[in-house]
């Protein structure tokens, strides 16, 4: 894995820690979280999306 890939993967995993507190607190719903983790993975092609399941 590359650094640049690496560093996408951090960065991926850090927007999905944000996007779970958001959801937990109420500040989205289910449907809005779906949505951005969707564009999340658009924007930072981890490789590794489907282990953070």
């Amino acid at each position: 894995m590359s650094k640049s890939q690496e560093v996408n993967e951090v960065k991926y995993k850090v927007a999905l820690k944000l996007l779970n507190i958001m959801l937990r607190n109420g500040l989205i719903s289910s449907s809005e979280y779906e949505k951005i983790d969707e564009l999340n993975r658009q924007t930072f092609s981890p490789e590794l999306a489907k282990v953070y399941v």
